[in-house]
C-alpha cells in the first residue's frame, strides 16, 4: 500500500468513512524530522490537519538522549495543560497505520520561518514585544512539574558537565579534527555554572521552532530534543547566533533584546537569571549547533534521507565555531585574497560548469517547482556557490593555515597531519586555552574557513569588525 493510500485510510478511521485526504505535501525545513500539511475533505468542506513523522518514516533507533516523537506528542500535551501555546495532539501513529512514528495534530495558522517572523510586516506590532512573550512562554515550561506529569519516566536527565561531555565525545566519534569545537569544549568544561534542580528542557527553543501570529506566540513546535536538565539552556539557545538570522544586534531570536527575555521570564517565574549563565549557554549553543551541523554529513553519508539538505547544512559547522571566536577570543584577523578558480584550460572551464548547473537550479528549476523541490534547488545551487569560493580561496587559506600550524607545532607534514596533532593536543590540555598563538591561529583559520562557506553569515562580519 502506498503512502497516500495509508493516509487515506487512517483519515477515514480519524474522522470517519466520508473522508477524503485531498492533499499531503511536505513543508520545507525539518531536516531531523519530517512535517506534513494534510488537507482533508470533510462533509463536502475541506480541513487542514499537520502531520510530524520520522525522516523517511523509519523506526526510531532507540536513544534516550530523543525521547521520540510518541513522547514529543505527551510533552506538547504537557506544555498546552501548564498554559504553553499548542496544537490539539488528534492521534498518535501506530504501527498498524504504516506510516512509521509520528502523530496527527491540528493546524494552527501563524508563521514559523524564522527570517519571515523578523521581516513579515503583518508582525511589525508584535515583534518588539516577542523577546517578552518568550521569556514569559519558556518559564511556564519550566515551571511543568516532571514527576506530576509522567515525563520524568520518559525523559533523560542530563547535568550540564555531562552535557558538554556527551557531545565532546559525539564530535569525537565523527572523526574529523575541528580544534575550535575541542577549544569550546574545554572552556566550556573550565567554566560550568552551578549545578540546579532538573526542570523539564525543551532544548531546541528558538526563533524557527515557534509559530507566530500578530497576536503572539502561537505554538512551540519541535519537543524532539528535550530532557531534564539546566533551564537556562533554553534562554541561551534562543539568543545564539545562528537564529539570528542576520540581526545579530538582537541577540534574543533577531528580534529582541536579551534584557527583554529575562524580565519575561522573571514576570512569569518571579525567578532572577544571571546574564553570565546565560552567556555560558549561548557559548555552548554555538558549540552544540557546530557539532549537529557535522553530524548531518554523517547523517547525509548513511542515510536513510539523502536529501541535498543535509550536506549543506554540515558546511555550516564553520558559522558556530566562528559564533565561539566571537564569544570567546575575538580579536583581529586577516583574510586570503581570492585567486582565479579556474581549475583547467578547457573550455568550459571547471568553474564555468559549475555556474552553469546553479543557474540552472536557481533559475529554470525554483521557476518550475514549488513547496519542497523548489527549496532544495535553491540549497543545492548555494552547495556550488561553496565549491566555487573553495576554487578561489581554498588554496591560500589551506597554506597559511599550514605556515601557522607548523610554527605553532613546531612539526612538519600536510595540513590534515597538522590539525589533527593540534586537535590531539588541545584534547590532552597541551595547549593552554590563553596562549595567544594559538588564539590567533583559531581565528584566522575559522574566519578564512567561514569566508568559503558563508560569507554572508552575520558572525563573520562581526569577526572582521574586531
Amino acid at each position: 500500500m502506498t503512502f497516500d493510500a495509508r493516509l487515506d485510510t487512517l483519515m477515514r478511521r480519524l474522522l470517519g468513512p466520508g473522508v477524503k485526504t485531498v492533499h499531503a505535501e511536505r513543508l520545507s525545513g525539518g531536516a531531523s524530522q519530517e512535517t506534513y500539511r494534510l488537507t482533508v475533505e470533510v462533509d463536502g468542506s475541506q480541513q487542514v490537519l499537520a502531520m510530524r513523522r520520522s525522516a523517511g518514516g523509519v523506526d526510531e533507533v532507540k536513544d534516550p538522549r530523543r525521547p521520540g516523537l510518541a513522547v514529543e506528542a505527551k510533552l506538547m500535551v504537557a506544555a498546552k495543560e501548564a498554559g504553553v501555546p499548542e496544537p490539539e495532539i488528534l492521534h498518535v501513529l501506530e504501527p498498524s497505520d504504516g506510516l512509521g512514528p509520528g502523530f496527527i495534530m491540528e493546524w494552527l495558522d501563524g508563521e514559523t520561518l524564522g527570517a519571515k517572523i523578523l521581516r513579515a510586516p503583518e508582525l511589525d506590532s508584535v515583534r518588539p514585544k516577542l523577546a517578552y512573550m518568550c521569556g514569559q512562554v519558556l518559564a511556564k515550561i519550566h515551571s511543568i512539574d516532571p514527576v506530576a506529569s509522567g515525563l520524568d519516566q520518559h525523559l533523560d536527565v542530563v547535568t550540564t558537565e555531562a552535557f558538554v561531555r556527551r557531545l565532546w565525545e559525539q564530535y569525537q566519534l565523527l572523526e574529523t579534527a575541528q580544534p575550535m569545537i575541542d577549544f569550546s569544549a574545554r572552556w566550556l568544561l573550565d567554566n560550568l555554572p552551578p549545578e540546579a534542580e532538573p526542570r523539564l528542557v525543551h532544548n531546541d527553543f528558538r526563533n524557527g521552532n515557534i509559530m507566530v501570529s500578530p497576536d503572539g506566540v502561537t505554538a512551540v513546535l519541535d519537543w524532539e530534543l528535550a530532557h531534564l536538565g539546566d533551564p537556562v539552556r533554553d534562554l541561551g539557545w534562543i539568543c545564539t547566533n545562528s537564529w539570528r538570522f542576520g540581526r545579530r544586534d538582537f541577540p534574543v531570536g533577531g528580534f529582541g533584546q536579551r534584557e527583554e527575555l529575562l524580565a519575561g521570564y522573571e514576570e512569569a517565574s518571579g525567578v532572577r537569571i544571571d546574564p553570565a549563565h546565560v552567556h555560558f549557554w549561548e557559548v555552548f549553543g554555538s558549540f552544540w549547533w557546530s557539532v549537529g551541523c557535522l553530524g548531518m554529513a554523517e547523517q547525509w553519508r548513511n542515510g536513510p534521507d539523502r536529501t541535498v539538505e543535509r550536506p549543506g547544512i554540515a558546511r555550516r559547522s564553520s558559522e558556530c565555531q566562528v559564533d565561539c571566536v566571537n564569544l570567546l577570543i575575538p580579536g583581529p584577523v586577516q583574510v586570503v585574497e581570492p585567486v582565479d578558480p579556474s581549475s583547467s584550460t578547457d573550455l568550459p572551464r571547471t568553474d564555468e560548469l559549475l555556474v552553469s548547473v546553479r543557474d540552472f537550479l536557481r533559475e529554470d528549476v525554483r521557476q518550475a517547482t514549488k513547496g519542497r523541490n523548489n527549496f532544495l534547488a535553491l540549497v543545492a545551487s548555494n552547495s556550488l556557490d561553496i565549491v566555487l569560493r573553495e576554487l578561489e580561496l581554498g588554496p591560500a587559506h589551506l597554506s597559511g593555515e599550514k605556515a601557522r600550524l607548523s610554527e605553532l607545532l613546531g612539526s612538519s607534514g600536510d595540513v590534515a597531519s597538522l590539525r589533527w596533532e593540534l586537535t590531539r593536543a588541545l584534547r590532552a590540555g597541551d595547549f593552554a586555552l590563553d596562549d595567544l598563538a594559538l588564539q590567533a591561529h583559531l581565528r584566522t583559520t575559522v574566519v578564512n574557513q567561514v569566508a568559503i562557506d558563508q560569507p554572508k553569515y552575520s558572525g563573520y562580519a562581526a569577526a572582521l569588525a574586531h
